[in-house]
């Protein structure tokens, strides 16, 4: 049913596709009895994990990106998902890059983007998140395990790469009594320079600095930090010698790629779907494969969430044997429908 209903979605620009089934799912949800069949139909039983001294009712999250400014949180938790990164946020709002900026790649079961971290700002962002988590918390009951909040914060395209650490530490304090964990974004490749970051010096000045503040606070949250693909083993090994030392609580690996070799879509389409970051099916091995890389030289010391390719629970089960903790979807949801996490947290409990 879904193939079919995809099948007609992907006639339409990616982007206000994204938007009007979310509309739909949120009116639909807000019909109690249509909302219950939904959680009927979709929800995973838990499969609660302790992770970050977190406790998630399942470890398949959502990846940053899809609910920017947070949204659709009530909706997405009805769909089963364990826990939900919202962002990328930045200090001021911007419109982010022109569209059309996301794109379908379907022989490759892959999307490109280059949304340049469109978002309303982290003071809207913030007020959405306690006016949610007020109402979210009178909801659940003690048998329930709440939906986990990730806040993936960056910075604005206007802020120099020099001054860039300000606009991390302005949105990591007014997020902090609103998301359960932090992932710091310098990976993008949709916002110019920002990769420059992840250089072991500009990189140190923007961690330290956020675990001085959070150390500082009654009870410190987990700090994350969410790396590119696209690093070499030297660059690697420099951000594991620096989350080791700032005592990071985790990396994300791993953000989206510029890479395009051996893709199955016609040049023409690629032309014209341009520059931007690629994800989905061609980033699955890049990611599992920089995922084990990471565990093994860190004899799991590092938390690691596992991202990049996963559509099926075949797929979730390569990133959990390569050293994953947790794992996040984005591109698998949309070519694999709301069943995603319901069927990945199936394959789980059939093989425990």
């Amino acid at each position: 049913m879904y193939k079919l209903l995809r099948n007609i979605l992907f006639l339409f620009d990616a982007e206000q596709v994204h938007y009007f089934s979310m509309n739909i799912l949120r009116a639909i949800s807000k019909v109690s009895f249509l909302k219950n069949i939904i959680k009927k139909l979709y929800q995973p039983k838990n499969i609660v994990t302790q992770v970050f001294g977190l406790t998630f009712k399942n470890p398949v999250g959502l990846a940053a990106g899809f609910d920017k400014n947070a949204i659709y949180l009530s909706e997405l938790e009805t769909l089963g998902f364990g826990f939900i990164e919202i962002g990328t946020v930045t200090p001021l709002p911007q419109e982010g890059n022109d569209k059309p900026r996301l794109f379908r790649l379907p022989k490759d079961k892959a999307l490109v983007n280059r949304m340049g971290f469109n978002n309303e700002g982290v003071r809207i962002v913030a007020g959405r998140l306690r006016k949610w988590k007020s109402t979210n918390n009178q909801q659940t009951t003690n048998n329930e395990q709440r939906l986990i909040i990730g806040g993936n914060i960056g910075k604005n395209k206007v802020t120099p790469n020099d001054e860039a650490w300000k606009d991390y530490e302005i949105c990591f304090r007014e997020l902090f009594d609103c998301v359960d964990y932090f992932a710091v974004n310098v990976s993008s490749p949709n916002t110019p320079g920002l990769r420059e970051l992840q250089q072991k010096d500009s990189l140190k000045k923007i961690l330290s600095n956020l675990q001085l503040i959070n150390q500082q606070k009654e009870n410190p949250k987990p700090l994350l930090l969410k790396i590119s693909p696209d690093l070499t083993n030297q660059e690697i090994d420099n951000v594991i010698d620096l989350a080791l030392e700032t005592k990071l609580n985790g990396i994300v690996v791993a953000n989206t790629t510029t890479q395009r070799e051996n893709l199955l879509s016609d040049l023409f389409l690629l032309s014209k779907t341009g520059a931007g970051g690629l994800s989905g099916e061609p980033l699955k091995n890049i990611s599992t494969t920089l995922i084990k890389y990471i565990s093994d030289k860190t004899k799991g010391q590092i938390t690691i969430i596992g991202s990049g390719g996963i559509f099926t629970g075949a797929d979730a089960d390569e990133k959990t044997k390569a050293g994953a903790a947790l794992l996040q979807v984005w591109t698998g949801f949309i070519y694999e429908g709301p069943s995603i996490v319901k069927n990945i947290c199936n394959t789980f409990m059939h093989r425990k």
